[in-house]
């Protein structure tokens, strides 16, 4: 009643030149900025379509950056609250010495979740199958072109040419219209290629490279600060996702994901979560670990992207993530 009342009041505050803006004071607004809009971070979406950040009476804006560089602008600049992002984004701004640091405060997925894809479908795939071969890899110094680096040297695959030239989120519309041999891609992007006859699943990057940060929700420190409870809350959303994702029927599943993506059929929704829970894609805690987080440095510093050594405490703030789950 009283944000009814509020909103009449709203309209019937009009100055000559318009309305005057006025905001619900009850109203708890998180302005999320997820890197791509992926079955990937499911936890994340079962927790807006379940109803789970409105128990702690947050609603959630989200909104899509298209590459890591994208969505820690959008941080930066302050026109969202939290990005859900690699967490080689806050080291690279932490490398500035921005005053203000974007700090992880929550990890959500524990390797990388892109597919590599083929335009033939090769029996008994190995990665020496790439060599002499191009692959579309996406933004060079951004995380998944760098496992994608990692992966191909540590298989010793030669002459492999990977392409960074086509922006993160035209990677698989380039792939389609004829560019390169190979291309990586997340759920369901994956799965809707292979069922369209455009591509094939040939294997999983993150399988191949091993556990590192992938993804994890990140503010600046000064958000934290302001709205630890806010912040607090929003992991108890995550949390309670992540729980229903690996406890609940599959067919329960799909419908707690179906909402986020209306174009996806039921059965490509299904695939896609088989094939995370196949990798073991989810991270079981928001704790990010200092061991994990060292992963990540010796993949950037294999791709020659760290300069200087960022120390974990820099960059993991898990006090937060820690209180909840007492």
């Amino acid at each position: 009643m009283k944000r009814l009342l509020i909103a009449l009041l709203c309209i019937l505050f009009i100055s000559p030149f318009g309305f005057i803006g006025c905001k619900d004071t009850d109203s708890n607004v998180i302005r999320v900025n997820e890197v791509t809009h992926s079955i990937f971070y499911a936890p994340l979406y079962i927790a807006i379509n379940n109803g789970y950040f409105e128990e702690y009476d947050i609603e959630i804006e989200l909104t899509n950056g298209g590459g890591a560089d994208k969505s820690m602008a959008s941080l930066v600049s302050n026109s969202a609250d939290i990005g859900l992002m690699g967490p080689e984004a806050a080291i690279y701004v932490a490398e500035q010495g921005k005053q203000d640091l974007p700090v992880v405060f929550g990890q959500l997925t524990k390797r990388d979740g892109s597919f590599l894809i083929g335009r033939e479908n090769i029996e008994n795939f190995t990665w020496a199958d790439m060599a002499g071969k191009e692959v579309l890899g996406g933004r060079q110094g951004g995380v998944p072109a760098m496992t994608l680096e990692y992966v191909i040297e540590k298989n010793g695959v030669s002459n492999c040419t990977i392409n960074y030239d086509i922006a993160f989120d035209n990677l698989t519309g380039a792939f389609v219209g004829g560019t390169g041999d190979f291309v990586t891609a997340f759920e369901p992007v994956a799965s809707t290629l292979e069922a369209n006859g455009q591509g094939h699943i040939l294997a999983s990057i993150g399988a191949e490279a091993g556990e590192m940060p992938f993804t994890a929700f990140m503010a600046n420190k000064s958000y934290i600060e302001s709205n630890k409870e806010t912040v607090k809350n929003f992991l108890r959303a995550i949390v309670k996702g992540y729980n229903f994702l690996v406890t609940a029927e599959m067919s329960d599943i799909v419908s707690a994901l179906r909402p986020s993506f209306d174009g996806t059929s039921d059965a490509l929704i299904q695939k896609s979560i088989e094939h995370y829970v196949a990798i073991d894609a989810w991270n079981n805690s928001p704790v990010m670990t200092e061991v994990a987080y060292n992963n990540l440095i010796k993949v950037m510093k294999n791709a020659g992207k760290l300069t200087n050594d960022v120390p974990f405490s820099k960059i993991v703030d898990n006090s937060l993530a820690l209180e909840i789950l007492k």
